[in-house]
């Protein structure tokens, strides 16, 4: 009679480092709780509210009438690829062809084939924390090793250049940069750029992944500043992520873009070719139409996102134990929450972690926030702002009346 043996897992063992998406997990939780009829404020996706421009979604429609429907060139159509070397040279002054450029099915699989296509088993990525959730993860897949570096809110969550230095060892492949920042709206001005390139110069085999997909949501005059523009003999090795999610609400549609060296981008073209092959060829012509068309747009949602900033920090500084940063950009706020921790509900439950409390403020307060445990440091909330001003009013109320009834434990 032959022996049974243990089934083995089907799992591969890259996934061992990599955990499910907190993010996604709570917005699960907090639709379902919407679906069984409970007043979810959700204050936990990071999606504009607005919605995309007409002519953005004219021109998809005509793309389908015109049967635009077949397969495109890998790293994206012509037509697209010329109109992102334009948009460089318009507004960030940076100059692309078109070889230099790839298209994917968002900013999220560029960064996953840019990952993949450079990174060898035990390569390391510098990863400053607070991070976007899945930085680390696609490190991980790819087989690198993500050096996650803490950058606290005495810092406005931006790295140092000492701390970059001190990271930085014969095995680090890239630096990821993220300005505007999800999660923190923290923005690298011109001065801290400049920094962090007197430390780059310093070692060559170091990439820079420069994220700048919230670029357009700038707050209090500020503008936008790429890594290039203060250091552009950097460019051959920067790869300059972005899309047209944030700032033409277009998080659906799936389009993402990179801009680096022709040899950078050759590398991602390969991956890209053998999985998804390309973007959808519907949403390359509604890009198209989104970065030839007008953008007038752009600074008027900008100033309703400065202005729900403004409700949210002022509405949040005033509760005990909450301390709320002022940020730079983009539509999140992530309030330090340490003078929560070790307080207790009315049901006699003591919270010791930001994750307690974004899930004491979901189950009973009916609010829905992220823990900064998912962003790498803790104990903070990522408080989305791309809601409407009235939920976000009620949203901080109900935080506010919750907070009141924490108990200090002894």
């Amino acid at each position: 009679m032959s022996s049974i043996t243990a089934k083995s897992s089907i799992r591969a063992n890259r996934l061992e480092a990599v955990r499910p998406s907190m993010i996604l997990e709570l917005v699960q939780k907090a639709r379902q709780l919407m679906a069984d009829g409970h007043p979810i404020i959700d204050l936990g996706i990071g999606e504009p509210d607005f919605e995309t421009p007409q002519h953005v979604k004219e021109a998809a429609i005509k793309a389908i009438a015109n049967n635009e429907t077949r397969y495109t060139v890998v790293p994206g159509t012509t037509t697209l690829r010329q109109a992102i070397v334009a948009k460089f040279e318009r507004e960030n002054r940076l100059n692309y062809r078109q070889d230099e450029i790839s298209v994917s099915g968002g900013a999220k699989q560029v960064i996953y084939n840019a990952m993949t296509a450079t990174l060898s088993p035990g390569d390391e990525v510098i990863i400053p924390a607070p991070f976007w959730s899945s930085y680390p993860d696609i490190v991980a897949i790819a087989e690198g090793r993500p050096v996650v570096v803490d950058c606290p809110q005495g810092q406005r969550f931006l790295i140092s250049p000492e701390q970059l230095n001190a990271a930085i060892t014969p095995r680090t492949k890239w630096l990821i940069l993220n300005s505007p920042s999800n999660p923190t709206g923290g923005v690298y001005g011109p001065g801290h750029l400049e920094a962090l390139a007197d430390v780059l110069h310093r070692y060559p085999h170091v990439h820079i992944l420069s994220d700048d997909i919230y670029e357009h949501l700038m707050f209090d005059g500020r503008r936008f500043t790429s890594i290039l523009n203060v250091a552009p003999d950097l460019q051959d090795r920067t790869l300059i992520v972005n899309g047209v999610s944030k700032a033409f609400a277009m998080t659906g549609w799936r389009i993402g873009y990179g801009a680096g060296s022709k040899d950078i981008i050759a590398a991602m073209n390969v991956v890209q070719g053998q999985s998804c092959t390309h973007a959808c060829s519907i949403s390359q012509a509604a890009a198209f139409a989104a970065l030839t068309g007008p953008t007038d747009f752009f600074a008027k949602r900008a100033a309703a996102f400065e202005k729900r900033r403004d409700v949210v920090v002022a509405a949040l500084n005033t509760i005990d134990g909450v301390d709320c940063l002022t940020p730079e950009g983009a539509f999140y706020v992530y309030p330090d929450c340490s003078g929560l921790i070790g307080r207790k509900t009315p049901a006699g439950r003591v919270l010791t972690s930001d994750i307690d409390i974004c899930s004491w403020l979901l189950d009973e307060h009916h609010v829905s926030a992220v823990p900064g445990a998912a962003f790498g440091l803790s104990p903070h909330l990522r408080i989305s702002t791309a809601a409407a001003t009235d939920d976000l009013e009620n949203a901080c109320g109900r935080i506010a009346a919750a907070c009141a009834l924490l108990e200090r434990v002894q």
